[in-house]
C-alpha cells in the first residue's frame, strides 16, 4: 500500500503538481488533458489555455477556475470535484502540513484557536464520524495527504534518505531521563546521516524529533535548549504552554534538519509536536499506523511505551514474519529490562522469529547509542 492508501500507482494518470507544471505541459504543446490530475490549483487567468485542450477524462480537485470555466470543463468530460463548505480544512491539499500551519498564531491564541484544534473539534462532533460528508472529506483529505508523502519521499525533502522510526510513548515528559534518552537518540540518528520519523505525538515522538532538528548545535546549545522545553513538562494541564514552549525552541533555532512526524487526529487529545518539519496528519489511524511502519525502511527504534508501542511492535514483528527475506528490518528493542520484564515484549518476539529470516533482525539493547550501532 502506498500513502494515500492506493494498493498500487496506476501507470495511465498523470498528477499535475504545481501551475508551473500545468504551464509546462501546456508550453511543450499539450492538446489533451486525458488523465491529467490536478488538484488544489489556482488556475484563474488560464481560461484560454484550459477551454483548447481536450478536457475528456481530466480530473479536478478543488481547483480554482475563473467565471464559466468549472461549466465549460464538466460539459466536455471532465470530472471537477468541488470544495466542500463547511469544512475547517481542505481535503484536496496538495503539500505536508508544518507545525506552524497547524498552530497558527499559538502566540497570541489558546490552542483551541488552532487549525489542529478546530479539525479534532470538527472530527468529534456528534454522528461525525458516520456522516457522509464528513467521511467523504477525511478520506480524501487522507488521499491527499498520502500523495503529498508519496512526494516528498519519491522527489522531495525526503528522496533518497534512510528512514528510521522511533516509537515510544507519549508519557516521558520533558526534563525527564526518558526524555533526554529520546532526544539523544533522535540526535544521534541524524548526525549519523537518517532522517527520523515518529508518530509525530508528544513525550517520545517529540524528543526524538526534536534530537534530530537541533541535531546541528553544538552539544551545549542542545542541553540548553532540552532546559528550556523543561519549563512545560507536558502538554497536560496546558496544551498551549506545551507548544509555546516548543515554538519559542524553534524560533531561537530556525532550519533545523528535516523530520517527519505522522500523528492522526483519531487521538486528537495528543497534540502534534512542533519539532517535525513535515507532518504528514491523517484521520485514518490504522493507515497511519502502517504507513508508518511500511515507510522507515532503516529500521524502527522502540523506545519504552505502554500498549501503543507494544501494538507497533506486533504489527512490525508481523511483516517480518510474513516478509521476503529482501524486505526485513530491523527491529530494536531499547530496555533490556523493561521489554524482558515489565512488558515482555521481547520473548515473544524472540519465539516469533525462530527458524524465520527475522531472527537475524532483532536485537535488545541497553541504550540508545547501542541503538544506533545496531542500525549502522
Amino acid at each position: 500500500m502506498t500513502p494515500s492508501g492506493r494498493l498500487n500507482p496506476s501507470p495511465r494518470t498523470l498528477d499535475v503538481e504545481s501551475v508551473a507544471h500545468f504551464d509546462r505541459l501546456v508550453g511543450a504543446g499539450a492538446g489533451t488533458m486525458h488523465g491529467w490530475h490536478a488538484q488544489s490549483l489556482d488556475l484563474r487567468g488560464r481560461s484560454r489555455e484550459l477551454k483548447a485542450l481536450d478536457a475528456q477524462g481530466a480530473i479536478f480537485l478543488g481547483c480554482t477556475f475563473d467565471a464559466g470555466v468549472e461549466d465549460n470543463l464538466r460539459s466536455r468530460g471532465a470530472l471537477i470535484f468541488p470544495k466542500l463548505r463547511g469544512i475547517p480544512f481542505n481535503p484536496y491539499r496538495g503539500s505536508l502540513y508544518t507545525a506552524a500551519e497547524l498552530y497558527e498564531d499559538i502566540a497570541g491564541h489558546e490552542y483551541e484557536a488552532t487549525p489542529d484544534a478546530r479539525i479534532y473539534q470538527w472530527s468529534i462532533l456528534p454522528g461525525q464520524r458516520t456522516s457522509l460528508d464528513a467521511t467523504l472529506a477525511a478520506a480524501l483529505h487522507d488521499h491527499a495527504i498520502g500523495d503529498a508523502l508519496e512526494e516528498a519521499l519519491s522527489n522531495g525533502d525526503f528522496a533518497g534518505t534512510r528512514l528510521v522510526g522511533v516509537m515510544g510513548g507519549h508519557a516521558a515528559w520533558r526534563g525527564t531521563p526518558e526524555y533526554a534518552d529520546a532526544a539523544r537518540l533522535g540526535r544521534l540518528l541524524a548526525r549519523h546521516g537518517f532522517t527520523v520519523a515518529t508518530g509525530g505525538g508528544p513525550g517520545a515522538m517529540e524528543a526524538a524529533n526534536c534530537g534530530a532538528y537541533l541535531s546541528g548545535l553544538p552539544d551545549g546549545d542542545f542541553t540548553a535548549a532540552l532546559g528550556t522545553l523543561a519549563a512545560a513538562p507536558g502538554f497536560r494541564p496546558s496544551v498551549t504552554d506545551w507548544a509555546r514552549t516548543a515554538a519559542a525552541v524553534v524560533g531561537q533555532h530556525p532550519g533545523g534538519t528535516a523530520t517527519l512526524g505522522i500523528p492522526t487526529w483519531f487521538y486528537g487529545h495528543e497534540p502534534p509536536n512542533l519539532f517535525a518539519t513535515h507532518i504528514a496528519k491523517y484521520f485514518a489511524n490504522s493507515v497511519r499506523e502502517a504507513i508508518l511502519l511500511e515507510l522507515c525502511t532503516g529500521g524502527i527504534v522502540f523506545l519504552p511505551g505502554s500498549a501503543g508501542t507494544v501494538q507497533e511492535i506486533f504489527q512490525d514483528a508481523c511483516e517480518n514474519y510474513y516478509g521476503a527475506p529482501e524486505t526485513i528490518t530491523p527491529m530494536v528493542l531499547v530496555g533490556r529490562e523493561y521489554w524482558q520484564e515489565k512488558y515482555p515484549a521481547w520473548p515473544m518476539l524472540q519465539a516469533l522469529a525462530v527458524g524465520k529470516p527475522m531472527a537475524g533482525r532483532i536485537h535488545l539493547v541497553a541504550t540508545v547509542e547501542e541503538a544506533l550501532a545496531v542500525l549502522e
